[in-house]
């Protein structure tokens, strides 16, 4: 089969790989659409540690069925699905709790880190377990498809995030995650949702999505911009979805006293956090972990059309094509967001 391996940081080739063997719980799924994510950007330059060559990337995608093994009843060939995007045992104690982005013994499609190996879905074909695999409804095209993945983290963010109807909520960050977490936000009950970034062209996006007010954080004291529409108070809630010292100091300045800010993003090891305003102001301070269980909620928002994922599409390519797109996303190409691979 065809797949985009990454040979070593920074080369990524088309090659010829054998067809994964599935074993008697797996599927073979043909891949029909697969996203490139951000941590697949950091993982082809080494700097998330989580992408050690050789490997082939990928985890947010859709396909078909090819091929089942011999203890799959309840799915045959030709079903179409998606799945998630960890690898969850089903046995350990985090698992039997529900908390299956928690197990113990957790994978993720796509990458390699040194304690497993587990290749991706940038390629023809991807062997999945049973156990993550989700159906999808026709009329559902695969592309869109292919974002459920990050719609769940977004869904994920939200389900977490302690609301009373008609709340206020900031969504600090305005690329794909941050544009699903303000779709996420609304549908969840969120009076007014508020958005946080540092490009116009973003801002204009979750405006067109959803968004009641943005403010560009370069421009503007988005923090005080907040509290005078909301009484002096800051919002309920904010939901960060970069993962570095500046926009998380903004989340936490954007809320009121008793909030809660989730983080979402994850693209620095390490922050410098406002602690005494955290602690003075008894700010509820969290993670969320990809997601855990979501996937067909995310399936109906994506089919109702209550979350809209079209217009963040930027391209799509065949995989001869997807090095390209690679080196234009990593090079921070204005106005790209979401490249979607059909091998």
């Amino acid at each position: 089969m065809k797949a985009l391996l990454l040979k070593q940081y920074m080369q990524l080739e088309v090659t010829d790989l054998p067809k994964p063997e599935i074993g008697p719980d797996d599927v073979l799924v043909r891949v029909r659409a697969c996203g490139i994510c951000g941590s697949d950007i950091h993982g082809m330059d080494g700097s998330s540690g989580r992408r050690i060559p050789p490997v082939v990337m990928g985890h947010e995608a859709a396909g078909v069925i090819a091929e089942t093994g011999r203890n799959v009843k309840d799915w045959k060939e030709g079903d179409a699905v998606t799945f998630d995007s960890t690898v969850s045992c089903g046995n350990c104690h985090f698992c039997r709790r529900g908390d299956i982005n928690l197990c113990d013994n957790r994978q993720v499609l796509g990458v390699s880190c040194g304690e497993f190996r587990r290749n991706g879905a940038f390629a023809e074909y991807v062997q999945v377990p049973r156990n993550i695999l989700y159906r999808l409804p026709d009329g559902l095209p695969f592309e869109h498809a292919a974002m459920i993945e990050a719609v769940s983290i977004a869904v994920h963010a939200v389900n977490l995030t302690p609301r009373s109807l008609g709340d206020t909520a900031v969504v600090v960050g305005s690329g794909m995650i941050g544009q699903l977490t303000i779709q996420a936000a609304k549908v969840a009950g969120f009076g007014r949702v508020f958005a946080v970034d540092v490009d116009d062209a973003k801002l204009a996006m979750a405006r067109e999505l959803g968004a009641d007010e943005t403010f560009n954080s370069r421009t503007c004291d988005a923090p005080a911009e907040i509290a005078a529409r909301t009484s002096g108070r800051g919002a309920d809630a904010a939901l960060e979805a970069v993962g570095a010292t500046d926009p998380i100091r903004t989340a936490i300045l954007s809320v009121r006293k008793g909030g809660t800010v989730t983080l979402i993003g994850n693209i620095t090891q390490k922050i410098e956090l406002p602690l005494q305003q955290v602690v003075t102001r008894q700010i509820r301070l969290q993670g969320s972990c990809a997601s855990s269980g979501e996937y067909p909620a995310c399936i109906d928002l994506l089919s109702s059309g209550a979350i809209k994922v079209e217009s963040m599409i930027s391209a799509r390519t065949p995989l001869d094509g997807a090095a390209g797109w690679f080196d234009r996303l990593y090079k921070h190409e204005p106005n790209l967001m979401k490249v979607i691979v059909q091998p």
